[in-house]
């Protein structure tokens, strides 16, 4: 630096080291592959258009890396379940585990670990913690969390998540939903990103590795947030999909865990109400309170009522009750087992959970768990049940009792 033509200006160390600073918290320093396009997989190079680079310069024509270093990319359909470079992404990878046990019908998801998770905070920094949603399914019902991890972008959990009453049926059609989120104090908390992991590449009672990058899948808004437009479309949208997958379409309330067994010494079926899972929640604090109430129908005396007791405050209730209707095998041909789930409230009609029929004209595995339980005296059957929001007729009258 010169002041006058000919002289030159003396700055000093400390001087120099202070120019162009300015306090405030560190941002990340942006990534040369942010100046770069990116293309879309899809056929023929389709879905997302190319990004443009900085200052708005046109997007350029590259080959894909693989081309570029003559690499060999997998054959089309290969599932990946790990990366081997950590600047695949800008939101992180998430290390994690699942076990599909078939005996005991239970879904083993062990979170390990994040690795350079994108920082959502001010101090450059994240509180993550991890979701898991079965899907489809009513996300209240089946969602597990872990603990938050304070101030880190390399979170480590070393928890294990487990999913009771999982089917054969639910290996070949349910996705898992994996989300990392940042926990705010003060305010909403705040997505970082997802992996979405199809089940059916489970296989029994082995247990699978994954370490893949998360997905910049934003959650749809809320409807209050959303406008009147976007309102009518969603809801455009949903009505579609109920008539693309057809008119049954019923939301899943959780679980339930039946033992049925005809006793040819009592002379009559024995019915046990074991467990619940993963329930959906009808109080405010994001639990519920518990029963369970069976009935034979057709019931023309009305004294085939039985009720257990309620559990405070839980999702996954444990009942282990037994009840005992009195009737001749042949009879039990026509009949029809009802079981439904309320959740108690003082002062107020109870909420209704859910509910699953087992009998003749059931269908899946709740005829079939009817049929066996016929078809073999004096074994009992255990198997788990889907509970719906499909209210009996007969049950509506009855809630508040």
């Amino acid at each position: 630096m010169r002041g006058r033509r000919g002289d030159r200006m003396a700055i000093n160390i400390q001087e120099h080291m202070a120019i162009n600073v300015c306090p405030g918290p560190i941002r990340p320093i942006r990534q040369i592959s942010d100046y770069f396009p990116r293309r879309a997989a899809g056929p023929e190079g389709g879905g997302r258009g190319c990004a443009e680079g900085p200052a708005g310069l046109a997007p350029l024509a590259l080959a894909p890396p693989a081309a570029l270093l003559g690499a060999t990319t997998p054959e089309d359909g290969a599932e990946v379940d790990s990366y081997d470079s950590d600047d695949t992404t800008a939101l992180g990878m998430l290390e994690f585990d699942l076990l599909y046990d078939q005996a005991s019908c239970t879904l083993h998801c062990s979170i390990l670990r994040a690795k350079g998770l994108k920082p959502m905070d001010f101090n450059g920094l994240a509180d993550p913690y991890v979701k898991l949603h079965l899907l489809p399914g009513a996300c209240k019902a089946n969602k597990l969390k872990t603990k938050t991890q304070r101030n880190t972008l390399n979170p480590v959990w070393n928890e294990d998540l487990t999913y009771s009453g999982i089917t054969d049926d639910d290996i070949t059609h349910k996705v898992l939903r994996i989300s990392v989120c940042d926990e705010d104090k003060l305010s909403h908390n705040e997505f970082i990103g997802e992996i979405r992991v199809p089940l059916r590449r489970l296989k029994p009672s082995q247990k699978k590795h994954f370490n893949i990058c998360l997905e910049r899948q934003v959650p749809l808004a809320s409807p209050s947030s959303m406008s009147a437009a976007l309102r009518g479309i969603s809801c455009y949208l949903k009505e579609l999909e109920q008539v693309e997958q057809g008119p049954g379409l019923l939301e899943e309330r959780g679980r339930i865990l039946l033992s049925l067994s005809y006793s040819t010494q009592r002379r009559g079926l024995l019915v046990g109400i074991l467990r619940c899972a993963h329930l959906a929640a009808m109080d405010v604090n994001g639990y519920s309170d518990p029963y369970v109430k069976t009935y034979l129908r057709p019931d023309v005396d009305k004294k085939s009522k039985h009720k257990t007791c309620v559990k405070k405050k839980t999702l996954n209730p444990e009942f282990n009750e037994e009840f005992f209707y009195e009737m001749e095998l042949s009879a039990l041909a026509t009949k029809t087992l009802e079981v439904t789930v309320w959740d108690y409230d003082i002062g107020k009609s109870n909420d209704f959970i859910g509910g699953v029929s087992l009998g003749p004209g059931a269908r899946g595995e709740a005829r079939k768990h009817w049929s066996d339980c016929l078809q073999q005296p004096d074994v009992a059957l255990e198997r788990w049940h889907t509970l719906t929001n499909e209210l009996p007729p007969a049950a509506g009258a009855l809630s508040s009792a």
